[in-house]
């Protein structure tokens, strides 16, 4: 297997530095179980696709995934979140009796679509904690399969083009971070701001659908986004940049909560109004936040 996986190397890596990955991978691999293998193998697969479209840790590219690469997995956690408190909802609300609606909703597509909401959550929340070996692969093994769902459910449980188009991008955005970057951003204060996105996202929607507070929706796309938008604006302001990298890692981010708000009670054209509008806004705001003679330290 690893001399297939070293194919997608580029020559002159693979020339220079295959003979040493195999040894290394042997050596790694030696008296593991089939799982540990696949898992080794799609690492250095993922390492080869990054070095060919040019991905290195030292790039600008790679700079930006790593500063997107929390809040990617932030936006899908609480996306995913709001399907499954709209599935309890639903559930909760239904004169069905609830292990009549449970053997229902758990069989065929919606059953994979909630299987797979569940384990984005916990797969990013585990990356955010700092278990990215573990995490990134369950999150992204839930997006992809969320996304196929989708596509087969049809419009039953969000657009079938946008939504699964949604997850494969925000799949894309997570394994195009390089490894050492994730560990890096996890650890340096990154995993906070990140989990703060998804309590401030998926928190208000429960406590409405509970009744614990009176009603205001925030289920129709414009919350989620603002919370993403604001994460941005605190992180330029807090480093004093000039926000541009802030932006366009909200931006790589963004995709699940955009796709939730295409798909929610706004309409369509309202939605993607919005969306046009709100991306130059996000970057005039980041920059305002971000510009030089100011710093976020003494602002906050």
């Amino acid at each position: 297997m690893i001399e297939r996986v070293l194919r997608l190397y580029p020559a002159a890596y693979r020339r220079a530095h295959g003979g040493e990955l195999a040894a290394t991978y042997r050596e790694m691999t030696a008296g593991e179980p089939l799982s540990s293998r696949l898992r080794e193998g799609a690492g250095l697969a993922a390492h080869a696709v990054r070095m060919r479209m040019g991905l290195g840790s030292a790039t600008r590219v790679a700079r930006v995934l790593a500063q997107a690469y929390p809040f990617a997995l932030a936006a899908s956690a609480a996306a995913c979140g709001l399907y499954l408190l709209r599935w309890y909802a639903g559930l909760v609300a239904s004169p069905t009796p609830l292990w009549v609606q449970l053997r229902t909703d758990l069989q065929g597509t919606w059953g994979v679509l909630l299987v797979s909401s569940l384990i984005v959550f916990a797969g990013a929340a585990s990356a955010l904690a700092g278990r990215w070996r573990t995490g990134v692969p369950c999150t992204v093994a839930g997006l992809l399969s969320f996304a196929v769902a989708a596509v087969v459910s049809g419009p039953a449980f969000g657009d079938p083009v946008v939504t699964p188009a949604a997850m494969v991008l925000t799949a894309a955005v997570v394994l195009a971070c390089p490894p050492d970057r994730r560990l890096e951003k996890t650890s340096a204060g990154q995993a906070g701001p990140a989990g703060a996105v998804i309590a401030l996202v998926v928190v208000p929607r429960a406590a409405i659908d509970a009744h614990a507070v009176p009603w205001v929706s925030t289920d129709y796309g414009c919350w989620p986004l603002l919370v993403l938008a604001a994460a941005g604006v605190v992180l330029a302001w807090h480093s004093g940049s000039r926000g541009g990298r802030e932006l366009g890692a909200m931006a790589m981010a963004s995709p699940p909560l955009l796709a939730h708000a295409y798909t929610t009670a706004w309409g369509e054209a309202t939605a993607v109004v919005f969306l046009a509008v709100m991306v130059p806004a996000i970057a005039v705001i980041a920059r305002l936040a971000g510009r030089p003679g100011r710093t976020g330290r003494a602002l906050l």
